[in-house]
């Protein structure tokens, strides 16, 4: 069994609104080169049983993923609360095989 390798990936959630749909930009360092698509889910590990969803989308190799290109439900966490959320990103070939992983965290909101 083939286990997929790494790369890296990160985001601020600067300018992005509680309980929104807008995604953050990412930027996506190291993907493989036969990267095709992205795949990104979100979860809150202080409401773990929420589903945020995530999508595919196509990559093209550029490193940046642009301000809300991914269909998730956003950061939503009860007044004065501040909760960690994770992305997880998987690179997948043309085939759809996921060839490499990445994760990212990030707490909001921001203070």
């Amino acid at each position: 069994m083939h286990e997929a390798s790494a790369f890296s990936a990160r985001f601020s959630w600067s300018g992005i609104k509680a309980c929104g749909r807008t995604s953050p930009a990412f930027t996506i360092d190291d993907a493989p080169k036969e990267t095709e698509s992205l795949r990104f889910m979100m979860n809150d590990k202080d409401a773990p049983n929420f589903r945020h969803g995530g999508s595919t989308i196509p990559y093209n190799g550029s490193g940046r993923v642009p301000e809300g290109a991914i269909d998730y439900i956003g950061p939503c966490p009860p007044a004065g609360a501040i909760h960690r959320y994770v992305w997880t990103i998987e690179a997948l070939d043309k085939r759809g095989k996921n060839v490499a992983r990445a994760a990212a965290e990030g707490r909001f909101p921001v203070r």
